[in-house]
């Protein structure tokens, strides 16, 4: 079963980028590989259930089984150690990335407070990555049921050769940038 933002892909951005950027062939139009969302809890050395809690939540967000990643090494300041975990991530890739890319768009960001746009800094190799301050914009979250608010951060990895190809990958996906960038 496609989705509608994959479709869209194909029929309306493909054709849109290629004569914006003059390519040759369908093969050279920059895609949207994947979709990392992570999340780091510092907290999760002291209290063990906050890393089960994440898991379901981002679980619930994605759509997919979210796991833990562990601390790589000993750091006596912050009480971690090796192998411990201390954080969420879950890799979102082909039908699933779409599906969340368009409730991410259409759906959690324009719940945010005072929501102006997102910054429109790439990575230098045309990937971006969104930072999120709470998980209850989500509606899949169920309000009454959150004992802490977590931040994530949203990598969208794509196959840009340039930061100004992968901006304009993500522009048409309907990423409400702030500034506009030329």
């Amino acid at each position: 079963m496609e989705t509608t933002l994959s479709k869209e892909y194909k029929e309306r951005i493909v054709p849109a980028l290629t004569k914006e950027f003059g390519y040759t062939t369908p093969m050279q139009v920059p895609a949207l590989e994947k979709i990392v969302i992570n999340q780091g809890i510092g907290e999760a050395t002291q209290d063990k259930k906050l890393i089960d809690i994440a898991i379901n939540e981002l679980t619930a967000i994605t759509g997919q089984k979210a796991v833990a990643t562990l601390s790589r090494k000993d750091i006596s300041n912050f009480k971690v150690r090796k192998k411990m975990p201390i954080g969420v991530r879950v890799t979102l890739r082909r039908e699933r990335m779409y599906e969340f890319l368009e409730r991410l768009v259409r759906v959690a960001l324009p719940r945010i407070r005072d929501f102006k746009g997102i910054e429109g800094k790439l990575d230098g190799r045309g990937n971006y990555t969104l930072g999120i301050t709470e998980q209850i914009i989500f509606p899949e979250i169920n309000i009454d049921n959150i004992n802490k608010l977590m931040g994530m951060n949203i990598t969208f990895v794509t196959t840009a050769r340039s930061d100004e190809e992968g901006y304009a990958l993500l522009k048409q996906f309907g990423l409400p940038f702030k500034n506009e960038k030329k």
